[in-house]
């Protein structure tokens, strides 16, 4: 399969074609980075984690449900950032002044050259052996139970989520499916089915868990195939037994395989995985 143009900035750990974006410091308050490093198994590299809390998280004895982000560095602060930031904070912190929902976000830094493999399901002959399985048992069993023992989350999957663009996307897919007792709001985001023709056939035939919430966005000028691939994913797992209204598909026919399209589509997504029944 003819690999699409944006293949090189994959590589490079965040998939953008925009210019240089500024580089200012932008997170919020309420973003920390963990003193806590954790270590994937089996594979030994060390990683570190990003958190949002809610703005009044501090004032309440509240729990709240979580959500689980991949690409950290290019989640809430333009100075860590390859090519732009997905805005969660502000955005988040929008919503929650305005009374409609209130979120923890983790996100996990990607391993820079070690993306690929991580986050990859499956292995290949140009990138190397899959570690999908050390990721994921670091979420699940690493960082998910440091979350839910130092802050008041509400750790059952039913109010548990994961979400990632590109590679991110595709190993969502993969996370929702091996961990279903652990994450049941999917966020997808342009999805790199494309990587080999067996991501295609293989997301296209696996059965989904019932009662997951399902969120795919692509957007129409990504280039390669990735639309249409997205696309088809989404209908054949849309046709499988599941709960009716679990699963929900958004395209933007102008929107480009980078950060600012993810964080224009990020408000309404969350919104749909998390306010909805």
């Amino acid at each position: 399969m003819k690999k699409p143009f944006y293949l090189i900035t994959l590589l490079l750990a965040c998939a953008s074609c925009t210019p240089e974006p500024d580089r200012s410091p932008s997170a919020a308050a309420n973003v920390t980075v963990l003193t806590q490093i954790f270590t994937i198994p089996g594979v030994n590299r060390q990683r570190t984690v990003r958190l949002y809390l809610p703005p009044d998280y501090a004032n309440n004895t509240k729990r709240y449900p979580v959500l689980y982000m991949h690409d950290g560095q290019n989640l809430f602060d333009s100075s860590t950032a390859y090519a732009g930031e997905w805005q969660i904070d502000e955005i988040l912190n929008q919503l929650a002044a305005e009374g409609q929902l209130e979120l923890i976000v983790v996100g996990i830094d990607n391993g820079g050259e070690h993306r690929m493999t991580e986050l990859n399901p499956l292995d290949h002959a140009e990138y190397g052996k899959s570690d999908a399985k050390a990721y994921l048992a670091l979420l699940r069993d690493a960082v998910k139970p440091y979350i839910d023992s130092q802050y008041r989350t509400l750790p059952d999957a039913s109010n548990t989520g994961i979400m990632g663009s590109s590679m991110g996307g595709l190993f969502s897919h993969f996370a929702a499916l091996e961990a279903a007792d652990t994450f049941s709001k999917i966020g997808i985001f342009s999805p790199s089915y494309w990587i080999t023709a067996e991501q295609v056939q293989r997301y296209q035939q696996s059965p989904v868990p019932a009662n997951a919430r399902w969120y795919f966005y692509v957007g129409g000028s990504e280039g390669g195939e990735m639309a249409t691939q997205a696309q088809q994913v989404y209908q054949a797992v849309d046709k499988l037994p599941a709960s009716s209204g679990q699963r929900q598909f958004s395209l933007s026919p102008d929107a480009e395989h980078n950060e600012a399209a993810w964080a224009a589509e990020f408000r309404q997504a969350v919104l749909w995985l998390y306010k909805n029944p």
